[in-house]
């Protein structure tokens, strides 16, 4: 009996082993595509400088990819639909890196933000259909499991690409540093050419007939407009936050340099360790206290911004990104709920709204910024926040938290 007991637990351990290749493929994808995104967050003085433009203008570099990735996400997923998965992920891989290696070579800000709204339109085809990709392929428990180490690649690229940029720019220039980011891109793509499977349980269905049939309910569900409301404040808050207070922190009498701008993304970390506590958490007591919780805790991050010294503001951009990581963990895992059928086209929309939100978080704050300075960006931010909080008080009490 024991004997057979073991072989049976052996056998389904086995079922929902994730193999390493493919574990590395799909990590890779998430991190080539999220290295790209931010890279240009934490040099964006010295863009300006070298570029002769504004450092509101510069915010375009940081807007443009968000933008065109907002416009193509609802339709990435439906195009892989009826073509297929890896040749998608792998041919934006490969393609991403001519648009970075492009930027590398911009003699005027118009061309570099035209290489990063290039960059944007691939991003979808990464990491929407590597998420397609892991749930056609695996059962749901070592889907999920896999959907954690590709989560984990996506935060890890993102922080890596805000690093190297920072300090690549401080020794070698931000040309060096778009080449260095190019070159790490070719190096993902090339394991994730090699590492990662063909599909085999893939089966083409007319996705556009389907998605674009879906898309009238979901436009007129209540629930799911006041979670997209949700996800477009918190990328336009993360936005605001590291775009404005990276100029504060250039500028007197701080004059940090790339380098310490992309080391300040550290930070970033911190929400990536709340994101899965705020789920358990959520789910044991309800979403409408962990969003409040969020609220505050980002209130507080704010107010520890306003402060003139340096470690009292790094302190406040942590509690930010505790906060706000948490808002985006409780909206993310509502879309599904809320939109009952058609998901991937439901999540198609939040990160169109998600990203909407982030490009507007990088523009909007323009001209509080002329204006007033950081504690007019920070006003703004905190008003958006108010109206998260609002918003989901009256969304979360419509289902409880385990649903």
């Amino acid at each position: 009996m024991s004997s057979q007991s073991s072989s049976v637990d052996s056998s389904h351990g086995a079922q929902h082993a994730i193999p390493r290749n493919v574990a590395i493929g799909c990590a890779a994808a998430g991190f080539g595509a999220f290295i790209n995104m931010w890279c240009t967050q934490p040099i964006l003085p010295v863009l300006a400088q070298s570029l002769h433009a504004g450092l509101a203008a510069t915010n375009n570099t940081v807007t443009a990819p968000l933008v065109a990735t907002a416009l193509i996400a609802p339709f990435s997923g439906a195009l892989s639909d009826r073509f297929g998965r890896k040749i998608f992920i792998c041919g934006a891989a490969f393609l991403l890196v001519l648009p970075t290696l492009l930027a590398a070579m911009a003699q005027s800000l118009a061309v570099l933000t035209a290489s990063r709204f290039a960059q944007g339109l691939l991003l979808p085809f990464i990491f929407t259909v590597t998420i397609a990709y892991m749930a056609d392929e695996f059962p749901p428990a070592t889907a999920t499991k896999l959907a954690g180490i590709y989560l984990s690649g996506t935060i890890s690229g993102g922080f890596s690409g805000r690093l190297v940029s920072g300090f690549v720019t401080a020794f070698l220039g931000w040309r060096a540093a778009f080449v260095t980011v190019g070159c790490i891109s070719l190096a993902t793509a090339l394991l994730v050419l090699f590492l990662l499977p063909r599909e085999r349980q893939f089966r083409p269905v007319t996705g556009w007939g389907q998605a674009l049939r879906s898309f009238p309910g979901h436009l007129t569900n209540p629930r799911l407009l006041a979670n997209y409301l949700i996800g477009f404040g918190v990328l336009f808050s993360l936005v605001c936050v590291f775009t404005f207070l990276n100029f504060r922190l250039a500028a007197a009498p701080y004059w940090l340099g790339p380098a310490a701008l992309g080391g300040i993304f550290v930070t970033y970390l911190g929400g990536v360790a709340i994101s899965p506590v705020a789920g358990r958490i959520a789910a044991l007591r309800g979403r409408r206290p962990v969003m409040l919780a969020a609220f505050l805790v980002n209130m507080a991050g704010l107010a520890l911004t306003l402060l003139a010294p340096l470690p009292f503001i790094l302190a406040g951009i942590l509690l930010l990104c505790l906060g706000i990581f948490t808002q985006q963990t409780i909206a993310t895992g509502y879309t599904g709920i809320a939109a009952g059928s058609a998901k991937s086209t439901a999540a198609g929309l939040y990160v169109t709204a998600y990203y909407i939100g982030g490009s507007c978080g990088g523009v909007l704050p323009n001209a509080a910024w002329h204006a007033t300075g950081w504690p007019g960006c920070a006003a703004i931010a905190a008003a958006v926040q108010l109206l998260m909080l609002a918003t989901a008080w009256m969304l979360y009490r419509w289902q409880p938290a385990h649903l």
